[in-house]
């Protein structure tokens, strides 16, 4: 399984990689069947779309939702370089996703434990399962590199 993880990761970070390409946020990610297939991937698009909810997570849970025809994405693994904001992880409860595995943690705006904790909150409805840290370095650094070129 932690093969799984790092290949799944790494093509998480292949999307993080097109968001700096196009001056956004480098945050990439990629949703999973249980069964290994991948059913969607994004990168962050805010700016591109003039859209606030065009985060990797948002865009790659819409396109998932969209190929299965259906809003609850059960029994998925969302992979994302960076851990999510309280809007995603708002959009990964609803979606019921099962797992949320992500590379750097966020300090300023992490729902999944670091600033925000939804998954240890029992008034939620569904909490998926958490694995962090995989792939962080790489994850860490391609954030830090980014906005230290912004300013």
């Amino acid at each position: 399984m932690e093969s799984d993880h790092l290949a799944f990761m790494k093509i998480a970070v292949s999307e993080a990689k097109k968001a700096v390409r196009i001056a956004e946020v480098p945050v990439g990610a990629v949703l999973v069947s249980g069964s290994g297939e991948i059913l969607s991937r994004a990168h962050n698009q805010t700016i591109r779309m003039s859209d606030p909810t065009a985060h990797a997570e948002i865009l790659a849970i819409r396109q998932a939702a969209d190929k299965i025809h259906n809003y609850r994405l059960l029994n998925t693994y969302l992979y994302v370089s960076v851990e999510p904001c309280v809007m995603c992880m708002g959009a990964i409860v609803h979606a019921r996703i099962a797992g949320v595995i992500y590379g750097a943690d966020d300090p300023k705006w992490g729902a999944a434990g670091s600033v925000y904790d939804f998954i240890g909150d029992n008034r939620l409805n569904h909490q998926p399962v958490i694995i962090k840290g995989v792939l962080k370095e790489i994850c860490r650094d391609l954030m830090q590199d980014f906005f230290k070129k912004k300013r």
